[in-house]
């Protein structure tokens, strides 16, 4: 495993009476108050902040080799590990489902991000058949909070109340405007606190309040004595592209060469960071997005602007997570807790305004008029070209089994974390992460035969540098997801570009070798993938997994 050090220069009442009692605790931290328990008395077990970024590039963080300003995440890189292989989900809720229950989507019930089915592994909502992190430690003395996008279960019985999470206020759709219940499709947003549905405090900036939420919540724990577990699940740089008037021009004229320029220097920008590389190839650009010179000088204009309020929406996101870190120190809490951020998935070029079945609504409710982009009445979406400038070095994007659907950021640091300011190449997965907080927290996960045992590995032995690497050369990994399906073995990988789904249309990548995937050797390496496919056909029926085509 190659290690490099580096260094680069408005809601109901109850809801209302919370962000009310936040700023004042935030007030009182500013002025040097202290209105909690010292760390040291609230918990021997360790603290954990899970922060999650919806929809953030490969290619963003400034810690990644990006452009924007990201200090705050960029400093956790600094203090822990980076990892340049850490896989997802192609899309939110299967990645979410993945993450709360170290498990496949399909067993944790989530077999395609919307539409439940009749069918087991497509419930729609968290299944039976696995333990979920946030009630295992809930159960263990934790106090388990979250503050954000929900998306796995829209009933109250299948939400974060019912689901182990102590204290919550919880989005419970997919996406939804960043200042508004308006949301996209009739009928609004739906919101809920302490599994009690809530109205959505007009006006307010999501990501500040979800921050504002979850430090009172962590307040609440450290007054009780508690160890908690806070999930961040920020609904940013999700689109639409909405920010605060005072980041709509941090980055006026930053993009105007254009999204193919972009995709090249986030490309050199990563291999200077040790990220990538140096003997790595751009793969070839997708063909089907239009060439930013074939561009009329108006369209251009457009198009710029929806990268600089996704590069603000970044920087915002910064901005909080900082503000979650320094309230930890102020706090004394912040050596005692384990600190995981990472993304859900690729970057995503969705454009629910201009196409689809909520287009018609979308129009009707916002204005995406130039010089409207960004505000609280727009509907702005950044699309395929921006998005695959993000998923450099990788192939595709947000949705697709290619890698640059599935390779997100993700960054480890504080308690436990021996490694500091390393970057760690080892596959790693999003099934990871639950058993690494449990083991963090030294709660067992059920071995009674109650549920399907946990498929992800705790990555606590690679971040106190026990162990090189956490999953053997024979792991295997395998997803199907709105037809587009892969299995992974080592470095060998079998997946599809489109649905409907077939097993003749896969193709075989040695991603090791080929990150960008482009030699198809399905025909070079016939044993191979002879190999891959058997393995593709016993692992679906080890899962459970009900093959849909699409």
């Amino acid at each position: 495993m190659a290690q490099l050090r580096w260094d680069y220069s408005a809601l109901n009442v109850g809801v209302k009476t919370l962000l009310a009692a936040t700023v004042t605790v935030a007030a009182a931290v500013l002025a040097g108050a202290s209105c909690r328990t010292p760390a040291t008395e609230v918990a021997e077990r360790p603290n954990v902040l899970l922060i999650v970024a919806d929809d953030l590039g490969y290619a963003d963080l400034g810690a990644f080799g990006g452009d924007i300003q990201t200090p705050n995440i960029d400093d956790l890189a600094r203090q822990g590990v980076l990892f340049t292989q850490f896989h997802t989900a192609p899309m939110c809720a299967p990645t979410r489902a993945m993450l709360l229950s170290g498990n496949n989507n399909h067993v944790a019930g989530i077999g395609r991000q919307s539409t439940p089915l009749d069918i087991p592994g497509y419930e729609g909502h968290l299944s039976d058949r696995v333990a979920l992190f946030p009630g295992l430690m809930r159960d263990a003395g934790y106090h388990t909070v979250m503050a954000g996008k929900w998306h796995v279960g829209v009933q109250p019985e299948h939400g974060p109340a019912a689901k182990g999470f102590s204290r919550s206020y919880s989005l419970i759709d997919g996406a939804g405007s960043h200042y508004s219940s308006v949301g996209f499709f009739d009928g609004g947003s739906l919101y809920r606190y302490d599994g009690r549905e809530v109205s959505y405090p007009e006006g307010a900036y999501t990501t500040e309040l979800f921050t504002d939420s979850l430090l009172a919540f962590i307040d609440d724990a450290s007054d009780a004595g508690k160890p908690f577990v806070a999930f961040a699940s920020y609904t940013s740089p999700h689109w639409p592209l909405q920010v605060p008037d005072a980041y709509l021009d941090k980055y006026v004229g930053h993009y105007d060469a254009g999204y193919d320029m972009l995709r090249h220097e986030r490309f050199l920008s990563l291999q200077a960071a040790g990220i990538v590389a140096a003997t790595a190839e751009l793969p070839p650009r997708n063909e089907v997005i239009t060439p930013w010179t074939a561009l009329d000088e108006s369209r251009q204009r457009v198009e710029s602007r929806k990268m600089e309020l996704y590069a603000a929406m970044v920087e915002n996101l910064d901005h909080h997570v900082g503000r979650l870190v320094e309230h930890l120190k102020t706090s004394g809490l912040y050596d005692n807790t384990l600190i995981v951020f990472m993304s859900d998935n690729g970057a995503a070029a969705e454009d629910f305004y201009n196409e689809g079945e909520y287009s018609a609504y979308l129009q009707a409710n916002y204005d995406n008029s130039f010089d409207n982009m960004g505000r609280p009445n727009s509907w702005v979406s950044y699309g395929a070209p921006w998005a695959e400038a993000g998923s450099a070095p990788f192939s595709r994007r947000k949705e697709y089994t290619r890698e640059g659907g599935l390779v997100a950021p993700l960054i480890v640091a504080g308690h436990g974390v021996g490694r500091h300011g390393e970057i760690d190449r080892s596959y790693v997965t999003v099934m990871d992460i639950a058993p690494t907080l449990l083991a963090a927290g030294r709660v067992a996960y059920p071995d009674d035969g109650s549920v399907q045992p946990l498929l992800g590995s705790s990555l606590l032995p690679v971040l106190s540098d026990r162990q090189a690497v956490i999953h053997p050369d024979d792991y295997v990994t395998t997803l199907l997801h709105y037809g587009r399906a892969f299995v992974r073995s080592g470095d060998w990988k079998l997946v599809t570009l489109e649905p409907p789904f077939s097993e003749e249309a896969f193709e075989l990548y040695n991603v090791a070798d080929d990150p960008g995937e482009t030699t198809n050797l399905a025909t070079t390496e016939p044993q191979r993938y002879a190999e891959m496919l058997a393995l593709w056909q016993s692992e679906t029926r080890r899962l459970g997994i009900e093959i849909l085509t699409y």
